[in-house]
């Protein structure tokens, strides 16, 4: 699920990095608010983060070139 939100909040910002704190941030909350408990739970948060955050880098827009004539 964090994964998702990374790429949620990179398409509403337009900036990778934004997206992956205000993931981060979110996930800080549930941790101080005791939802996230076991120790499994952050490694498996922390391997979503990174795969939210290596596909949002290969979200970048393409450019499209305009051909003349």
């Amino acid at each position: 699920m964090p994964g998702l939100l990374v790429l949620f909040f990179t398409r509403v910002t337009y900036n990778r990095v934004i997206g992956l704190v205000l993931t981060v941030a979110l996930i800080a909350a549930s941790v101080y608010k005791g939802y996230t408990n076991t120790f499994v739970l952050i490694v498996i948060d922390a391997f979503s983060l990174t795969a939210g955050f290596w596909l949002a880098a290969k979200m970048k827009p393409k450019t499209v070139r305009k051909i003349d004539g």
